[in-house]
């Protein structure tokens, strides 16, 4: 779907075939270089958001990403079209792997046991590792040819390349060089010797290499499938249907069918259909959903509602004021979209190396060939040594390097109620200097507590656990949150006689032979003459500063006291701050709150920067200001309101008691309540990228240490296999340390893990 602005038309586009970050880069370049075009291309999403000047139109964008390497087509406007896709995707690769495995096993087992190698085994091996080579490979070969065309390097290009050379030195061996006579056997030599391995097979090495990476790679696809299944939970959210009143009468039509103007009802414990005006009816709204902030907002006609609030007390009919993409919830999530297409891919570490690695590798590999014919040596064994350099070049242990040090790092964070999404995300906390928090549910509890309780005044004194019992009790009939917050802080209510319910004022009823009315001070006094003395008058006007919501009580006319009511801090979150600064982060409070209830909080945590009563937009504003200052930005949040923070931020952190938008438009997800989790996500993020760049590392080294050996036409079995077995074992033996990663729990905070 394209849509006329007054800077062009914008389009988003499908793009198939990219492999990696520096895919994407290229068709972004591409694209911009059109005149007059603006584009920005996301690897995660696989999508392309492009404005187009007048003159130029979609189909040529489509023929210039195409001719660039890749596919290109306009989204379907089915909503699960894109899940479907990556459905696909995932279920391709999840097969590669499952019949790479099944055939690489006896492969590897027949190379690496000799006493198993019966006559003609190696024709067996070529036939289980053939299709690996051929069909498991093929994505990477795909990859490798697109990068070639455009004189690019990637682990694609490295694995195609050692795959490739370690299977076709393995054809030249088993038709040309004597390794398919009967009776064969891999023979090892301790050391090496010149012109060996020339009638050796390398089938296992070509086929694990394979299974390895693909094993990665389907890690990573899997991750990245759910990061656009967060606009798909959006849309889910809100209402199915609605109760449309026509000629007097009701009829519940489609949610699609709705249009500005319709009145329709929304009962106790239902959804509000769509955005409108309240035209008859009083009740509370719980507009947490969308704003984050556990307060529902009391509303009577005249008041404005927004689609997927939910309606807690009284019936309420509205009067359609904004339907479909125009409502705030499809805002929210066109928000979301634009912010994933705006957020910038990182490339793979490996795909960074390879850029490097391969053309020297292959610079080394000619320059063999020409050294050992202006030598003397025959183009054969000038050949035979080009490929081994090929072959212990290739890739072994760069296939466990990130999903092995992934599975550890996931698994232990899993342990400590961590998930995190993929390798890229692991990236994007190496720099993270600023760290966004969402005030409701992040830093407090995000529901409504008793905080405080005011007991009469001196010339009546009483009991605060008696006031609060007797207000509970009276409260305990009441359908509005704030009563059953207040109820919820005993254990055993009193039962309550001729109850009353006031909607935006308050309740009354009997309770043990004695008038209670509890509610607003105003209405007390107003409506029941109850003279609320001057302390306690005092005492309610510093709770409502501090932000909270206060519950006067009386008892046969006389005041009986006070409940405060609030979202209280989570104990664990001071202590989380202070964790945080220790890791040289900085922590920003954003939240919808009010300012002075943020302050408020801000002060007892330790956090300087505090920006309040914000809506889901300037979130965004926020972290986007923060980035365009040079910040690297983490942004934690669990509402609605955050999911589109979370997704424009460098880092996205949910908490999983949010909703499952904010998760979904996430990159990490905290399932513990704990504010502590976010310090340790932190951590072992930074601590799993270390060790994989560590694994990287010996990867490269122990091949790299063989390359001489394999240029001095030295290469046998013996040092191939000891390279890639030594470099495997350490790979796994390193990734393990993450098992012992501690919780930031414990009063040692080790920021060496960045």
């Amino acid at each position: 779907m394209s849509i006329p602005t007054q800077h062009g038309t914008e389009v988003d586009l499908d793009i198939g075939g990219m492999t990696c970050a520096s895919c994407a880069a290229r068709v972004e370049k591409k694209l911009n270089r059109m005149a007059g075009v603006s584009a920005t291309v996301n690897y995660a999403t696989e999508r392309a958001h492009v404005v187009l000047p007048d003159g130029i139109s979609v189909a040529d964008a489509i023929a210039t990403v195409e001719a660039t390497g890749y596919t290109a087509s306009q989204p379907d406007t089915k909503a699960n079209d894109d899940e479907v896709s990556e459905d696909t995707e995932v279920a391709d690769l999840r097969q590669r792997v499952t019949v790479s495995a099944i055939l690489t096993i006896p492969v590897v087992i027949l190379a690496m046991v000799p006493p198993l190698q019966f006559d003609y085994w190696q024709w067996l091996s070529l036939t289980l590792a053939a299709p690996v080579v051929v069909w498991g490979a093929l994505p990477f070969h795909r990859a490798a040819w697109i990068n070639l065309r455009h004189g690019a390097a990637t682990m694609d290009t490295l694995v195609s390349m050692g795959v490739g050379a370690a299977f076709l030195w393995s054809l030249y061996a088993l038709f040309l060089g004597g390794a398919g006579e009967p009776g064969m056997r891999m023979s090892f030599h301790l050391l090496p010797t010149q012109g060996g391995g020339a009638s050796e097979i390398y089938l296992e090495v070509a086929a694990a290499v394979t299974t390895f990476i693909l094993l990665g790679r389907y890690f990573e696809a899997r991750a990245k499938q759910r990061s656009s299944q967060a606009l798909t939970a959006l849309m889910t959210m809100g209402a199915k249907d609605v109760a449309v009143i026509k000629d007097g009468t009701e009829q519940r039509i489609p949610i699609d069918q709705l249009v500005v103007g319709d009145e329709f009802v929304v009962r106790p414990g239902e959804k509000v259909a769509t955005d409108g005006q309240v035209i008859d009816g009083h009740s509370a709204v719980d507009m947490s959903l969308l704003t984050g902030e556990p307060v529902p907002v009391e509303v009577a006609p005249g008041d404005d509602v927004v689609g997927a609030g939910i309606n807690t007390s009284g019936r309420l009919i509205v009067r359609a004021t904004k339907v479909g993409a125009d409502t705030q919830l499809a805002r929210i999530a066109t928000m979301v979209e634009q912010a994933q297409a705006q957020k910038a891919p990182v490339q793979r570490l490996a795909d960074r190396v390879s850029a490097v690695f391969v053309p020297i590798v292959i610079v080394l590999a000619i320059g063999t060939v020409i050294g050992w014919v202006l030598a003397g040596q025959s183009i054969t064994f000038a050949f035979t040594a080009a490929v081994a350099v090929l072959i212990i070049a290739g890739p072994g242990a760069l296939g466990l390097a990130t999903p092995t040090a992934l599975l550890v790092g996931t698994g232990r964070g899993a342990q400590l109620g961590i998930v995190i999404r993929g390798p890229e995300i692991l990236e994007a906390t190496r720099q993270v200097t600023s760290i966004v928090l969402d005030k409701t549910g992040t830093l407090t509890e995000g529901r409504m507590t008793v905080v405080d309780v005011l007991a009469g005044d001196q010339s009546n004194p009483r009991d605060p656990h008696h006031v609060l019992g007797v207000v509970a009790s009276v409260e305990s009939a009441s359908e509005h949150p704030i009563g059953q917050a207040i109820t919820a802080a005993i254990d055993q209510p009193h039962p309550v006689e001729s109850f009353v319910s006031t909607q935006g004022q308050g309740v009354q009823g009997v309770v043990e032979g004695r008038a209670i009315v509890a509610g607003k001070a105003s209405w007390l006094r107003d409506e029941w003459a109850v003279v609320i003395p001057d302390d306690a008058t005092s005492w309610i006007r510093e709770q409502q500063h501090l932000g909270r919501t206060v519950i006067s009580a009386a008892s046969d006319g006389t005041f009986l006291g006070a409940i405060a009511v609030a979202d209280a801090i989570k104990p664990e979150s001071a202590v989380a701050i202070e964790q945080m600064k220790q890791l040289g982060l900085e922590p920003i409070m954003v939240t919808g709150d009010n300012t002075a209830v943020a302050r408020t909080v801000a002060d007892q945590l330790g956090i300087t920067e505090v920006v309040a009563e914000v809506l889901p937009a300037d979130k965004i504003a926020a972290v986007a200001d923060l980035q365009a200052r040079g910040n690297r930005v983490a942004m934690v949040g669990d509402g609605v309101n955050d999911a589109a923070a979370l997704a424009q931020a460098d880092l996205g952190m949910a908490m999983g008691s949010g909703t499952d938008v904010a998760i979904e438009a996430s990159d990490i997800t905290l399932m513990r309540s704990d504010p502590r989790s976010i310090v340790d996500a932190i951590r072992l993020s930074r601590r799993t990228l270390a060790t994989i760049k560590g694994n990287l590392f010996w990867a490269f080294a122990y091949n790299v240490a063989a390359i001489p050996l394999a240029m001095a036409g030295l290469l046998n079995p013996m040092i191939a296999g000891a390279a890639m077995a030594f470099s495997s074992v350490f790979v796994v033996t390193n990734s393990l340390r993450l098992r012992r990663f501690a919780s930031s729990g414990s009063p040692a905070i080790q920021t060496s893990a960045s």
